[in-house]
């Protein structure tokens, strides 16, 4: 058996007035996403367990088939896990955005989607002047890093920076038990980064300084029992985000590095579609990740959502349709969002997110195509983790 799930990160959401009353995967031109709920079934699933946050991290380990109420811990470790690093024992990964805060505003919660080269600069200027032997910074991916902080932190209630985009961070800097101390390192970075040259380059560039960083999603190493064990295959995942590579190394699953494989809307949607066929010609599975209907929900932008959608749609999904079309033994395909981002609030929704599945054991459920709207008057997955035994036609049956 030979599987495969597209997810277009975010790419539900709400119907918008813009769009006669449409959602963005509902107005995009979506005909390979279509063609795999008319063959098969379209229907909802709740990869985001009753509270828990609505992030790709809790998300993606319920597409992978692991329950993240049993195994999640942090989104932090699993990107530590992405970049090779170890956690020791009695420390915390946080994840370390690098971000833009104006007159006590969160401006920007990547500045700018910072390279990953003027990103590197930082971080190491970072690491010299705040990392000491209970603080280390590690260099991540563009915005994306992560600071080791030795002690228990677990407690400390952290946001997420991309949740309070134009809104004033007092009421949302880390609180609780051991907080001070979070606080503390983030409020030095201010200082710290006031003198890097690195930011008066940013600012003639017309990209956003970086004023600050940013602790959020932490929590202790991670151990997952290996994909091949749990489910009897192999394969790997295409994706630039650390934390689909950190929960693919976690799982035994292999990475695939693609060419121009950003993480952002400028991706290489064709080198992913590519490397997702490469990847089901020499194993079992395969699970390929785009970021870019994400990013352009934080940005409100509805016209690049769809964009993002479609060339997803053609360059991802039509390709490996097409590559099972001709496979002669057995197979089953879905595409489906990890969570809802919507474009009114620029930030993520646990709500049910929809999915279209097709192959040999899954019978036609009659859907016209794939949205939101089709997915409610079709099957229901209750919990998003049992998707991957279904896919690999176990015992669960979705209900009508």
């Amino acid at each position: 058996m030979k599987v495969a799930i597209l997810v277009p990160d975010g790419a539900a959401g709400e119907p918008l007035p813009s769009l006669e009353g449409k959602t963005p995967l509902e107005f995009a031109n979506t005909p390979n996403m279509d063609m795999i709920a008319r063959q098969g079934i379209c229907g909802s699933t709740k990869t985001i367990p009753e509270g828990m946050e609505a992030g790709s991290d809790v998300a993606i380990l319920s597409l992978l088939g692991y329950d993240p109420k049993k195994y999640y811990s942090g989104r932090g470790p699993i990107e530590a896990a992405s970049l090779g690093i170890d956690i020791p024992r009695g420390w915390t990964a946080f994840r370390c955005n690098l971000v833009t805060v104006k007159d006590g505003t969160m401006i920007d919660y990547s500045a700018g989607h910072i390279s990953k080269e003027r990103a590197a600069d930082i971080i190491s200027f970072l690491s010299q002047n705040l990392g000491d032997d209970e603080v280390k910074i590690y260099e991540g991916n563009s915005y994306r890093n992560i600071l080791l902080l030795k002690g228990d932190y677990n407690e400390v209630k952290c946001e997420a920076p991309h949740d309070i985009i134009g809104e004033k961070i007092a009421s949302h800097l880390p609180r609780g038990k051991g907080s001070e101390r979070v606080r503390e390192l983030m409020e030095k970075s201010k200082a710290v980064l006031e003198c890097r040259k690195v930011n008066e380059r940013l600012e003639a560039s017309d990209s956003p300084p970086v004023t600050m960083i940013w602790l959020w999603g932490q929590g202790t190493a991670v151990k997952l029992e290996s994909f091949k064990e749990k489910f009897g295959i192999e394969g790997g995942v295409v994706s630039a985000v650390d934390v689909v590579r950190g929960l693919a190394r976690l799982a035994g699953l292999k990475s695939v590095d693609v060419p121009g494989m950003t993480g952002y809307l400028d991706t290489n949607y064709r080198g992913k579609g590519e490397a997702a066929i490469r990847l089901l010609e020499e194993s079992d599975f395969a699970f390929v990740h785009v970021e870019a209907p994400d990013e352009a929900s934080h940005m409100g932008d509805v016209d690049e959502k769809i964009n993002a959608i479609e060339r997803f749609d053609s360059m991802v999904v039509g390709p490996v349709l097409e590559f099972f079309s001709s496979y002669e033994g057995a197979w089953s395909l879905m595409v489906s969002p990890d969570h809802q981002t919507l474009i009114s609030t620029r930030t993520h929704s646990a709500s049910a997110v929809p999915f279209a599945a097709c192959g040999a054991h899954i019978e036609t459920g009659g859907a016209s195509g794939f949205s939101e709207k089709a997915a409610m008057g079709g099957v229901t997955i209750e919990e998003g983790w049992k998707v991957m035994s279904f896919l690999l036609g176990g015992e669960h049956v979705p209900s009508s």
